[in-house]
């Protein structure tokens, strides 16, 4: 026999313990998409206490849909080795590029990241960001829910050491640091410089290079990096964004040392 009062206490009881367990954190990564997951699988690999926050309900972001929902994606072969290491599988189609599922892909990710020991919890949105002494040190959260409500619900706060905007083309995590504290990011012109148009080729290496830390306490990484940074983006090619989770996961390792 089910009962559903034993069913909901669980759920709850649970939830609550793991958002307890998480209120502060070595890292909170902000967007679950490639570059975030792959960040925080390095990152939890690495010994780190890791968070992911996704407002969307799935994870992913744009690798979920391959190329205008042809469930397929490319990677280069400087990027296999990191779907080698999760035992998600490849085929080679010409010299240098490889096919992938793209829902194997994802669920490969978000498992191997779950499994090292990162937390990754959907459905909430980033709302605002703890700024202590010209340094970001945490994450202000909202149901996602609330926000496309457009409720007056105050939110709650996730302290953690640094934090990685990978939100994709949004850029939602620094483009509120732009708008709430008028502070100079580690930019040419000192704010987001804005993402072109595509160009894959150009957009695959300037991700790697853009992913750096923007402003104390805050890094870019993915599609975010180019869009702070104003560079191109790149479409259903993904190695780009899979090496950039590990470069980014490696700064921030190294910081903590």
């Amino acid at each position: 026999m089910i009962d559903e009062k034993i069913v909901t206490k669980a759920i709850i009881e649970r939830f609550s313990e793991k958002l307890i367990s998480n209120l502060e954190l070595d890292v909170a990564v902000c967007g679950a998409g490639p570059s975030g997951l792959v960040a925080a699988y390095f990152l939890a690999r690495g010994g780190l206490k890791v968070a992911v926050f996704e407002r969307k309900l799935s994870i992913g972001g744009g690798m979920w849909g391959g190329g205008m929902m042809f469930n397929e994606i490319v990677v280069q072969e400087e990027s296999r080795e990191i779907l080698d290491m999760l035992n998600i599988r490849t085929k080679p189609y010409t010299p240098g590029y490889y096919t992938v599922d793209s829902v194997e892909a994802v669920s490969g990710i978000c498992f191997n990241a779950v499994k090292a020991g990162a937390h990754i919890f959907n459905l909430i949105s980033i709302e605002d960001l703890v700024v202590r002494q010209d340094r970001v040190a945490g994450v202000v959260i909202n149901w996602t829910a609330v926000e496309m409500a457009g409720l007056h619900v105050d939110p709650l706060t996730i302290m953690s050491k640094f934090v990685i905007d990978a939100t994709g083309h949004p850029l939602e995590v620094v483009r509120v640091l732009e708008r709430k504290m008028d502070v100079r990011l580690n930019t040419p012109s000192g704010k987001v410089e804005g993402e072109k148009s595509m160009w894959a080729d150009v957009a695959e290496t300037m991700t790697l290079e853009n992913t750096k830390e923007v402003f104390s306490g805050l890094y870019v990484a993915g599609m975010s990096a180019n869009a702070t940074f104003g560079s191109y983006r790149m479409g259903p090619i993904f190695g780009g964004m899979l090496l950039s989770g590990r470069k980014v996961a490696e700064l921030i390792i190294e910081r903590m040392k």
